[in-house]
């Protein structure tokens, strides 16, 4: 046995991150009222970090690449044949983290649209919809996360399967960034540049989806007293 990097800094950082922001997210949305605004706020930085991951998976390290992990229906069923024998995410755990980023993406773009009720608090770019179509966005961004919490728990469920069931720690190479393994190389890539890169796009749609660039709202109209 020995010990390689697998996962790099950046891929740990983002996971954890994101892992709080979630929780975050649905905190305030659940207490509403004025706690809306930080739960706008949030959905900005969880599209900052989805982004960032987005661009990570084409310029990162080896192992969060996504063409080392996405892969065909072949290889899938090489892996359930106990054939495959590589690092990292596992073809099934590679379906699993396009299904939560591909959902976790659907519930930002409905959230930006959405209108609330209750609080007055309106999506960032809600002025671009009319009103019924961002009534129906607020819907499917209710039905959304409830999905979510379903994808999340079965992402959980498969962590706790793997660790003790199959002796596969899952949850450790993700704190450490290092795995033991029989063979393998350390993760390649990912250096400053490509850090800086991935950055920039993050900011970048973090500024895009915030509205900053539309124009401010008409004034009032003057009270004719």
């Amino acid at each position: 046995m020995k010990t390689i990097h697998l996962w790099d800094l950046p891929t740990r950082a983002f996971h954890w991150l994101l892992v709080a922001a979630i929780g975050a997210a649905w905190f305030t949305g659940e207490q509403a009222g004025s706690w809306m605004v930080w739960h706008g706020r949030i959905g900005i930085l969880i599209i900052g970090l989805i982004s960032f991951r987005l661009a990570w998976g084409v310029v990162g390290s080896t192992y969060a690449r996504f063409a080392n992990f996405v892969r065909g229906p072949a290889v899938i069923a090489d892996y359930l044949r106990g054939r495959w024998h590589g690092h990292g995410h596992n073809p099934l755990g590679a379906l699993s983290v396009l299904g939560l980023l591909g959902l976790i993406s659907l519930q930002l773009g409905t959230g930006l649209f959405a209108t609330s009720d209750d609080s007055g608090f309106n999506g960032f770019l809600q002025s671009l919809v009319g009103s019924g179509l961002s009534e129906r966005l607020t819907g499917l961004h209710h039905l959304g996360f409830d999905i979510l919490l379903v994808l999340i728990g079965l992402h959980f469920a498969a962590i706790v399967f793997y660790t003790h069931f199959k002796k596969d720690n899952l949850l450790k190479p993700m704190l450490t960034g290092k795995k033991q393994v029989e063979r393998g190389e350390d993760a390649r890539g990912g250096r400053w540049p490509a850090l800086v890169l991935a950055l920039l796009i993050a900011f970048g749609a973090m500024w895009a989806a915030s509205g900053a660039w539309l124009p401010p709202p008409p004034p009032p109209p003057a009270s004719s007293w």
